[in-house]
This record gives C-alpha cells, structure tokens and sequence, in this order.
C-alpha cells in the first residue's frame, strides 16, 4: 500500500515538475487516484480540507482580482512607490516583503497572498521591473507570521499549552522577521533579477 501511494505521489509531482499537465490537474488526479486504489479513504480526504481557508479564499481572490481590475492595486502601488520606495525598486521589494509579513500576522496566509500579489504586480509594472522577485517577496513574506498567535494555526495551537501570552511572540519574532528582510532581499535580487 505504502509503495502504491509513493508511485501516485511520484507521478503527480513527476506531472507538474515537468509540466506534462498543470499543478492543480496534476494533483488532482494524484488525490482521485488515491481514492479510487483506496490508499486513502475517501471520507478522510473530505476530513483533511481545511473548508474555513476554502470559504476565505474563494472569498478574497474575487476580492484581489477586483483590486487588479478597478485600479486599486496600481493605486496602493503608486502611494507605496512616491511614499516609500521614491522609485528604487530593491526599496519597493523590500517594502512588499514588509506589508506582506505585516498583513500575514493578522490575517491567513493564503489570503494575505491573494491581496498582496496585484499590489506586487502593479508595483513592478510602474517600476519597469521583472514581477518575479516581488511576487516571491509575497510568497516569503505570506509564510512569515511569527509577531502574533492569530497569524498562523501553529502559533495558536501554542498559546496555551506553552503558557504564552499575545507579546510573547514579538521577542522572538520580530528579531526573526529582521532576519528574513536581510537575508531575503539579497537571496530574492540574486535568483530572480529585477
């Protein structure tokens, strides 16, 4: 059973990483695959989704393709490019990298990801910069909740058990936060060129 599951998993990452079909398509089938050869039961897969980041996510991309469309991502582009980053691009990649580590400790990562991505893209437009390492600056920085217990479900789960209050969480995850700027905005310029 263990070496059926590995072969599905194999194949459907095998079918994304060589771009034979897309990710989503991909995987997809590797979770109907699983179902149907029974390595997994299928109420366990119906267990397993998270449907409250579900409903939030069908929720804000409509909401992040309205910012894109109505021109209020460009805007939010433009106030942080003039109040900012005054038009230096590794200042507005460091800047995107900032708001969204910020926007990512209060709220879920996926949906601080949906609203952040049209901002980057708008940033690097007005910039005449490659949308590359801002949009990696996004995914970084969504993955980055550490200031608070309500960024992420991990630091919620240790609240208590580790009798940890709500500013416990700055001492070590601010100098952490700092810790990925510095060493993120030389690692994004170095492998995703502006």
């Amino acid at each position: 059973m263990a070496s059926l599951s590995g072969a599905i998993m194999l194949i459907a990452v095998g079918g994304a990483a060589f771009g034979l079909v897309p990710a989503a398509v991909s995987f997809a089938a590797g979770v109907l695959a699983s179902m149907a050869l029974r390595t997994v039961p299928p109420r366990a897969v119906y267990e397993a989704i998270d449907w409250p980041v579900v409903v939030l996510l069908a929720a804000l991309i409509p909401v992040a393709g309205a910012m894109a469309s109505t021109g209020t991502a460009d805007l939010i582009a433009r106030v942080l490019l003039e109040g900012v980053a005054q038009g230096h691009a590794v200042v507005a990649l460091a800047a995107i990298l900032v708001v969204t580590m910020t926007l990512s400790d209060l709220m879920n990562n996926a949906a601080t990801a949906a609203v952040m991505c049209p901002i980057a893209i708008g940033t690097a437009s007005q910039l005449g910069a490659s949308a590359d390492p801002f949009l990696m600056a996004v995914a970084v920085g969504a993955s980055c909740a550490f200031l608070t217990p309500i960024g992420h479900q991990n630091n919620t789960l240790i609240l208590g058990p580790g009798g940890f209050r709500f500013g416990d969480y700055w001492r070590l995850g601010l100098p952490l936060e700092v810790l990925v700027v510095a060493v993120g905005i030389p690692m994004l310029l170095l492998v995703w060129p502006l």
